[in-house]
């Protein structure tokens, strides 16, 4: 049987016990939930019911409060005895800035708000403050040309996060208290998005006083929004225990005996591979790019600026063989777009922008994605600068809920930055050197093959450069079912040359590579320092079921976040609960298992 399969189908007997193992963990949960929502309650004294109507308490000491007013959660005004200081200190009690969460709310907050209005307020301050931030970088006047570029990027990134802002915002005000757990994914997706493209923005200064400033400008921004992100998640928990104590179970999701493009989830992926292509080839592209004249374009750059401004549905583009040298971006509006070519190795995206030469990493890209749902077929992406020209984007990918399928990602240094927002790659190839998958999204990487090639003789291979800046993002890259393996020319020379799964880009850089074969090219201690201590007290590296010669997780680094996760906390970053892949994936006809591959 090849590992590369998806095999779904359960037994009676493992149906029943899984039935059973659930039963206790109901019932486990129930039990803590009551203690909890007793001790929420005790403690608060804030009383919610599931039609957010007017409550009422026993005690004035005790807050309560009705529906959410003013901003989507329907009416009535929230009754005298709802205390907005307690209220206040009970929502910034998770948060690791307290005193910059509390002095905030209090700002923005009267006797009249509600605890929706204070959970909108956490995202509001921030786009005055965000404002303020970015703008220091209009201040800054240097004949550089590395600073003028950093000048550049923190601009598009400044545009980037009042849109993630607004957005959020938006979700806030169309949804009750009582509906934003559902939405919680959604609005800690863009937060962390934010967070990414402030530090983003810090990275693109070169080490001086003109990147001090930037990170001094940032400070009290990076707070509000880890508080942010700690409140959005709180108030979705204290919700859902509420619920949960009011008699309504949250059952885990059943693992589908069929995937909803319609195959059975046993088929193996070689078959689904030739049914769901034959399924594409029924498409009707919106417009064909050919080299030879032979579609609507020769250029794909032709392509995307013939994308209507409104259209239903998806915006399907066809690319011929041929080779396109061309620097592109799916922009922030471009909803949905489909992009497929013949094939990988047919059908190629190439360029050579690179850092040496004066262009700021963000920018080296030779195609960039930041228009939500985009799904990406049997195209290649390159970047031939090479291992001497550092750090060089083939694909950057900051679009929500993303898609790239039997694509081929090739370069050297910092071949593919999964920027931000939930992905998803389902084989794939992505070769490199150094760092090359780098980022701070929530990538998702099934049966994809990352190989590694030959870095310069005084450099060393680095897979992974998670790029996580607060406790509180909800991101990390997971390499599921993949293989990692040495291209042929790095193999003379593996004695001589380190190779390892990651290390901590940022802070709390996190990665979890689990029931994947790893090759022996990997040194047995896994990971490897950025410089010095540097986050390795705070990253969170995990594995789980691994296999090959260096999947033996035994000699790994002994750091505090360096752990083997057991079966339960895996699941935890199956596709479903890491990134809602149910919601999404299975409707663009890309297969994917939702759950853990070993049943």
């Amino acid at each position: 049987m090849s590992a590369f399969q998806d095999f779904n189908y359960l037994s009676e007997r493992r149906r029943a016990e899984r039935q059973q193992r659930r039963r206790r963990i109901i019932a486990a949960v129930s039990t803590v939930s009551a203690i909890l929502v007793l001790a929420v309650v005790g403690a608060a004294a804030v009383v919610y019911n599931n039609n957010e109507t007017e409550s009422t308490t026993s005690t004035s000491s005790q807050l309560s409060t009705s529906s959410s007013s003013g901003k989507g959660g329907g009416g009535g005004a929230p009754k005298k005895d709802f205390h907005t200081s307690t209220a206040i200190s009970l929502i910034c009690s998770s948060t690791d800035f307290k005193n910059t969460c509390e002095a905030s709310l209090k700002k923005h907050a009267n006797e009249t708000s509600t605890p929706k209005d204070l959970v909108r307020a956490a995202v509001s301050i921030l786009v005055e403050e965000i404002s303020e931030a970015f703008a220091k970088s209009d201040t800054i006047k240097s004949d550089d040309p590395a600073v003028k570029g950093a000048v550049e990027v923190c601009k598009d990134l400044h545009t980037y996060a009042v849109g993630e802002l607004n957005g959020t915002l938006s979700t806030i005000d169309s949804h009750n208290l009582n509906q934003l757990p559902r939405k919680v994914h959604d609005l800690s997706t863009w937060l962390s998005a934010v967070a990414t493209y402030q530090q983003t923005c810090i990275d693109g200064y070169p080490e001086g006083e003109f990147k001090t400033k930037m990170q001094n400008a940032m400070n009290s921004t990076k707070q509000l929004t880890s508080n942010a992100l700690s409140i959005v998640g709180s108030i979705s928990s204290i919700v859902s225990l509420v619920q949960i104590g009011g008699g309504r179970r949250l059952l885990a999701k059943e693992p589908p005996e069929f995937h909803k493009d319609g195959l059975p989830s046993w088929i193996s992926d070689d078959d689904r591979r030739v049914l769901l292509a034959r399924s594409a080839q029924g498409f009707t592209p919106n417009i064909t790019v050919a080299k030879d004249g032979s579609g609507d374009c020769t250029t794909i750059a032709d392509a995307l600026a013939k994308i209507p401004k409104k259209y239903d549905g998806r915006y399907v583009i066809y690319v011929k063989e041929g080779v396109y040298e061309e620097q592109l971006l799916i922009e922030k509006n471009m909803i949905n777009v489909t992009m497929y070519g013949d094939g990988s190795r047919k059908t190629v995206i190439t360029g050579s922008k690179n850092n040496v030469d004066g262009t700021k990493t963000f920018y080296t890209a030779t195609f960039a994605v930041a228009g939500e749902g985009f799904l990406g077929v049997s195209i290649g992406f390159q970047n031939t600068a090479g291992a001497i020209k550092h750090q060089a984007v083939a694909l950057r990918v900051q679009a929500d809920r993303a898609i790239f399928l039997n694509c081929r990602m090739e370069g050297y240094q910092d071949t593919l930055y999964a920027h931000s927002h939930r992905q998803f790659y389902r084989g794939c190839l992505i070769s490199g050197t150094i760092d090359f998958i780098f980022g701070d999204g929530s990538a998702v990487f099934q049966n994809c093959i990352m190989t590694v090639r030959r870095p310069l003789d005084n450099q060393q291979n680095i897979v992974l450069a998670q790029g996580r800046t607060m406790r509180t993002e909800t991101t990390a890259f997971v390499i599921q079912n993949c293989k990692i393996v040495p291209e042929d020319d790095l193999k003379p020379d593996v004695g001589k040359i380190r190779s390892y799964l990651g290390r901590p880009w940022q802070e709390f850089s996190k990665t979890v590579v689990m029931e994947s074969d790893i090759g022996d090219f990997i040194s047995p201690e896994g990971y490897t320092p950025w410089s010095g201590d540097f986050g390795l007290n705070t990253l969170s590296y995990s594995e789980y079921n691994n296999k090959g010669p260096s999947g033996d997780s035994s000699k790994r680094v002994k750091w505090p976040g360096v752990k083997v996760l057991s079966r339960d906390e895996a699941i935890t970053f199956t596709a479903t609960e890491f990134i809602q892949a149910d919601d999404w994936v299975p409707k663009t006809g890309t297969p994917v298992r939702l759950g853990l591959f070993g049943q």
